[in-house]
């Protein structure tokens, strides 16, 4: 009886390694392939879009093709939508998923996280020859903002009385207010304004500041902590060359700032 137990001790254990060992598996595929998949947007200026040459710009297609240089491999990248990026991830069809990804309680409960690489945020953005620096600044402007969104409830707490809120009912009707001139500045989401600015470039038109910030993560399969730490150097490096800087500044039109870990 005694030894049954113990061999049925040692299967269990065997099993166990095995299944770590599975687990921990995709650092040492990608490298033995020299290729990694990475899953990302072509739907989301300007983290990720088709350019006029058909391939996959923005942000986020930078960041992945700086990992896979680093690691030294090719990179083969996915278009994912945000429906489908967690189970490319969970099914193997992707290595990473790089696509304005948040991070939060549910989804941590079936992929991991490595640390944040880009910012996400609500801004106020205007002409670069107007002056705001702040809420204060907002002080008899007209500000631009879709209603019920994140950006009109953070801008609801911090504007001044006399600044002029005008509320539309979607985004495309906000950035037409903006672009005719109806409104001085306005308040949205980096890749609204990220697609707007790229439109329309007659308006030269700038970040003024942060209503709130939302970072992105990258998504690694449950328990390839390997993968996981391996990208993480690699994002630390980055951030510490300031390659993440100018990712930020080139595609948000501002610094990344403080990351979390």
């Amino acid at each position: 009886m005694q030894r049954r137990l113990l061999i049925a001790g040692l299967g269990a254990l065997l099993t166990a390694a095995t299944g770590l060992a599975q687990a921990q598996s995709a650092l040492d595929d990608v490298l033995a392939k020299k290729l990694i998949t990475i899953a990302i947007p072509t739907d989301f200026p300007p983290y990720g879009f088709v350019g006029t040459d058909l391939k996959p710009q923005g942000l986020d297609i930078d960041m992945a093709n700086l990992i896979a240089a680093k690691l030294g491999v090719k990179a083969e990248l996915v278009p994912v939508t945000s429906a489908n990026r967690i189970p490319y991830l969970q099914t193997k069809k992707a290595d990473l998923v790089i696509s304005t990804l948040g991070k939060n309680p549910e989804r941590e409960k079936v992929i991991d996280f490595t640390a944040a690489y880009s910012p996400f945020f609500q801004a106020v953005f205007a002409a670069k020859t107007l002056t705001v620096k702040g809420p204060a600044d907002l002080a008899g402007k007209t500000v631009g903002v879709t209603r019920g969104a994140i950006e009109d409830m953070e801008l609801t707490k911090l504007a001044p009385p006399t600044a002029d809120v005008k509320r539309f009912e979607d985004n495309n009707a906000t950035v037409s207010a903006f672009v005719s001139g109806q409104v001085q500045t306005i308040a949205t989401g980096a890749s609204v304004a990220g697609n707007m600015m790229a439109r329309n470039p007659q308006l030269a038109t700038e970040f003024k500041f942060v209503l709130k910030d939302s970072p992105n993560f990258i998504g690694v399969g449950k328990g390839e902590d390997k993968l996981r730490l391996k990208v993480n150097e690699i994002i630390a490096a980055a951030k510490a060359a300031g390659e993440i800087d100018a990712m930020a500044k080139k595609w948000l039109g501002r610094p990344a700032g403080e990351l979390p870990n």
